[in-house]
Order: structure tokens, then sequence, then C-alpha cells
């Protein structure tokens, strides 16, 4: 289990502590991988989750997939959006995996309503 915390970029290529996450973004990230983890080994499942900060959250999900040999990449995503557009929402970063990945990558939209 992978979680992103984004980092929201650099200040004239250096990095700017105001544009990373803060304690409480990373603590909800955190929180979130904990709970994910623990709900896969109630099922009998080995699992394990880290979080990490960066600012091409496609890229590097493709890269620690690759490194951990995974024969498939799982994520929760939105509805897809036009293309023209989606490139710059943050959204839309599951869609940007998917279209980088060299492994099958499926996305999990929630049913809309619940």
């Amino acid at each position: 289990m992978l979680s992103i915390a984004r980092v929201h970029g650099t200040a004239l290529g250096l990095p700017n502590p105001g544009l990373l996450p803060t304690k409480r973004e990373w603590d909800q990230q955190r929180e979130l991988v904990e709970r994910a983890v623990k709900r896969l080994r109630r099922r009998g499942l080995r699992a394990e989750g880290r979080v990490i900060g960066t600012r091409r959250a496609a890229r590097r999900i493709c890269e620690e997939a690759a490194l951990a040999e995974c024969e498939a990449i799982v994520m929760a995503a939105d509805p897809d959006r036009n293309r023209l557009i989606a490139d710059f929402l943050w959204s839309q970063e599951p869609q940007r995996v998917r279209r980088r990945a060299r492994v099958p990558v499926y996305l999990v939209v929630e049913a809309q309503g619940r």
C-alpha cells in the first residue's frame, strides 16, 4: 500500500517548506494507509504500507511499482474527465498512472451518491 502526500512545488527551483505537506496532511495519509493495511490483513492478505511525498505522483507510483516488481496497480479514482483539462487536475493522477505504467492499472471509481 502506497499513499502520496502531495508536494505542491518549488520556489525558484528550491524546496520551500510552505509547499511541503503539513504535519496534519502527513498524519492523515498515515492513518489512511494504516486503516487500509489493517483491512487487508483481516482478510488474510499480507500487506504493508507507507507514505511518500512527491510533486510527480504518477511517475513515483510507477517507479515504486517497478521496484516492488508489482504485477498490477490498483487505485481509487475519480471518474475520467476531458484529457485536455484533466492534465492540470490532481484528481486525475490515477489516469496519468494508467497511461504511464508498464503493468495493468485498475482504477476503482466509487459510485455516485454514496
